[in-house]
């Protein structure tokens, strides 16, 4: 059994700012380094306890240097840094059993606590008309893959999103937004036993099948300026709808998660 861990830091337990979660927050960052650590070491005792021959973990916050590989569980493998060909899914390919989704959280607009989709310059973001926030454009990823997502975790916001999007995948909730830089948490400890509780249920699940991914597949990104969708919008095939708004057609949902991407990036230069 091949399990996959993309690892994101804003939906670990207790984070609420972004000088959490950045390293220009030196003592706060560095603590949560190591509870993020903690969180994915925990998943990845309880896979190989369920079974799990194979670990990949994939670093996938900001610069993507996060996770202490001193302190990192040795039955797994770490991918880490950028840029990455396939960013917060750097790794993934067919043959893994299932894909969990660590530190996650909500899309863009929503409420929960440091809610955004990949980057402060993107308003909203749909893929065929349906909003997707980072948990969505991840899981059509490993879906591409044939790789469905068995376990998230993060708030009570990012949770709902995973049930709606993914059904019955299992979901930790490690803490409960209260608004977008407040959270009421669960102690590391506590968050440990559930994520090792969590991980053994997802790989007994039978029933959970990869997220189809769309082919083809169109991105629509609503950006905060216009100066920003100008400079998303030199990217070959594009196309500009209004001020704020590009669009990008893939002939399969592989291209079109990279060109969103470069889309974002383009714009974030802008």
């Amino acid at each position: 059994m091949r399990v996959y861990i993309s690892a994101d830091m804003e939906g670990v337990a207790g984070v609420c700012a972004w000088q959490q979660v950045e390293a220009s927050g030196g003592g706060e960052y560095i603590r949560y380094q190591r509870l993020m650590t903690a969180e994915v070491n925990a998943v990845i005792q309880g896979a190989l306890k369920a079974g799990a021959t194979t670990v990949y973990v994939n670093d996938a916050h900001g610069g993507m240097r996060n996770l202490l590989a001193e302190n990192l569980h040795p039955g797994a493998q770490l991918i880490s840094g950028t840029p990455k060909k396939l960013g917060m899914m750097e790794g993934i390919e067919r043959g893994f059993t299932a894909a969990c989704f660590l530190g996650y959280h909500a899309r863009a607009g929503s409420p929960g606590v440091l809610a955004h989709t990949y980057s402060d310059v993107v308003h909203r973001l749909q893929v065929n008309g349906q909003e997707m926030g980072e948990l969505g454009l991840n899981a059509l990823l490993a879906g591409y893959f044939s790789v469905p997502v068995v376990m998230v975790s993060g708030d009570q916001v990012l949770a709902g999103e995973a049930r709606k999007l993914l059904g019955e995948v299992e979901v930790v909730i490690v803490k409960e937004a209260l608004n977008y830089h407040a959270v009421r948490s669960l102690s590391p400890r506590q968050v440990k036993e559930k994520l090792l509780q969590g991980i053994a249920r997802a790989l007994e699940k039978k029933n959970l099948k990869p997220l189809p991914a769309p082919a083809p597949a169109t991105v629509t990104i609503v950006f905060n300026d216009p100066a920003r969708a100008a400079a998303a919008a030199i990217l070959p095939r594009s196309r500009r709808l209004n001020a704020v708004t590009v669009v990008y057609t893939g002939t399969d949902y592989l291209e079109t998660y990279q060109a969103l991407r470069s889309l974002i990036a383009l714009a974030k230069s802008g």
